[in-house]
């Protein structure tokens, strides 16, 4: 096992394009650190880089305190799996898992112990004399996987290995892949541009954007205290609610008038955000999670809002509504939608013009609401998030 160090990494290629900006990371020894953001925003250069794939055109990588940037990437001790799983069709599920060590001279009592115990941990002992054909995706992505384990390396580096297999699979494979990291407590680090692997998987989460990280944390943090715009909304399924915002008050007793509606804004909140004061009479960038917009309760705090259309989700009903007041439309934000998906992006692109902000809550399941109804959204207003309309970055909130 070791530690990772990433100092000042850049990349850039031939043609000028520059996929990774003075990259700092320090993973841990034995934690899970999942590296994700959208295409192209650098995350598989980090990745190879790292495995020796790819030169680094500037900056210093070490694992376990080694600098091995100039280290051909048999000697970094690191074993990468990747999407596809790359396993010999001609080959049993033991000869795929030994192969490694049948290279490296590992005597063949030695290979098959290592084999036997790994396809243990990983539910293939009873699978060691078939060819990887008459596998499931998920049995195949495992045996990937225990040709990497068995070696012993000091990290484990993923590619995006859950990318070809279906929904409910995908969900298993990640229990499986943390259930086998804590086992091993070997130091990961797995890449994915799916936000619900990152925080359902990641002792911490890096967030990276156009080759420059955004924040690092864990998933904990990254939701309730993201450090931008951009965090905030690739951040939580469904995405975060934004709404146009202008200051009001005085320090200690401020709030929030949304179109022409008022919130109140808690101590706390304003202690969080330690220079909010500062906006008092100027336009703000509102942050709302659908968690946090609810039925009526006994909160004082609401908004009223127009139903546009329900879904039922089993125990929760998502309720898409909009309040009357401008949507936040900025340079920034419609790169930061496009930079998450194109769907996001075309919405904003609707809005634009438009008197009504767009925002989604959620209901319990047995809430009747129908379209075109007035609701009463309660706020949550101790989870509010406060962003510059003009930078995006969350307002004065602590590192």
């Amino acid at each position: 096992m070791a530690s990772v160090s990433l100092c000042s990494v850049e990349k850039v290629y031939s043609d000028g394009t520059h996929a990774v900006h003075s990259l700092d990371l320090e993973i841990e020894d034995g934690e899970i650190m999942i590296l994700v953001g959208p295409s192209g925003c650098g995350k598989t250069t980090a990745l190879r880089m790292i495995a020796g794939l790819e030169e680094t055109s500037a900056g210093a990588i070490e694992i376990g305190g080694l600098e091995v940037s100039q280290l051909e990437p048999r000697k970094r001790d690191i074993a990468m799996v990747f999407q596809n799983y790359a396993l010999y069709p001609n080959m049993t599920v033991f000869e795929n898992i030994a192969f490694g060590l049948k290279m490296r001279g590992t005597p063949k009592d030695e290979r098959r112990r290592r084999v036997e115990e790994i396809s243990r941990i990983l539910g293939l002992f009873e699978y060691l004399d078939r060819k990887p054909g008459v596998l499931s995706g998920g049995q195949r992505q495992r045996v990937a996987m225990g040709r990497a384990i068995v070696r012993e390396p000091k990290v484990f580096l993923m590619d995006e290995p859950l990318s070809n297999l279906d929904a409910k699979l995908r969900t298993q494979m990640r229990s499986e892949i943390v259930r086998i990291q804590r086992e091993l407590q070997t130091t990961t680090i797995y890449v994915t541009h799916d936000q619900v692997e990152a925080m359902t998987m990641g002792t911490r989460v890096a967030v990276m954007r156009k080759g420059r990280l955004q924040q690092v944390a864990t998933p904990q943090v990254l939701y309730e205290r993201p450090d931008n715009l951009f965090v905030a909304s690739f951040i939580g399924s469904p995405s975060m609610n934004l709404l146009q915002g202008t200051v009001e008050g005085r320090t200690g007793a401020l709030n929030c008038r949304i179109g022409d509606q008022v919130i109140n804004i808690p101590p706390n909140v304003e202690q969080q955000h330690k220079t909010l004061s500062s906006y008092i009479g100027r336009r703000v960038i509102v942050g709302i999670r659908p968690d946090d917009l609810t039925r009526p309760d006994n909160r004082a705090d609401s908004l009223n809002a127009v139903v546009e259309s329900t879904e039922l989700l089993g125990s929760t009903r998502l309720v898409y509504a909009h309040v009357d007041a401008p949507p936040v439309l900025n340079v920034e934000l419609m790169e930061i939608a496009a930079d998450i998906d194109a769907s996001t992006a075309q919405a904003l692109e609707q809005e634009a013009g438009d008197s009504r902000t767009h925002l989604i809550a959620i209901f319990d399941a047995k809430s009747q609401v129908n379209i075109g109804d007035t609701v009463r959204l309660s706020v949550n207003t101790d989870a509010l998030l406060f962003f510059d309309a003009d930078t995006t970055v969350a307002i004065g909130t602590a590192a």
